[in-house]
């Protein structure tokens, strides 16, 4: 029987609900799908970006709690955070509109 996405740690109702809106149902799934390919899913069906939300899936999958990301680990990952976000979200937006959405306005 497939866990719930909650008993990941540091993954809560609100995450799970967020992922079973991207069909993606169980804890076992999230593991097979892995962090970047699941927030992708995240951010191509309308998720705000959000860089906590992000480290904390990826902090979770590997058992650690969500504050324990610092330092050049914390600076790797917001490179790949930003990656994510612009391969998965911002395609073919106007530099105006990708400012609109970061300031809060459009999305």
């Amino acid at each position: 029987m497939p866990s719930p996405v909650s008993t990941i740690r540091n993954l809560g109702p609100a995450m799970e609900a967020a992922f079973a809106r991207v069909d993606i149902n169980s804890a076992e799934e999230l593991r097979d799908l892995g962090a970047d390919a699941a927030y992708a899913r995240l951010l191509e069906n309308g998720q705000r970006p959000h860089f906590i939300g992000y480290y904390v899936i990826v902090m979770g999958l590997q058992g650690r709690p969500w504050n324990d990301c610092k330092g050049e680990e914390k600076k790797a990952l917001r490179k790949r955070f930003d990656a994510l976000k612009a391969a998965h979200m911002d395609v073919g937006l106007s530099e105006l509109e990708k400012i609109l959405d970061e300031i809060g306005v459009r999305r």
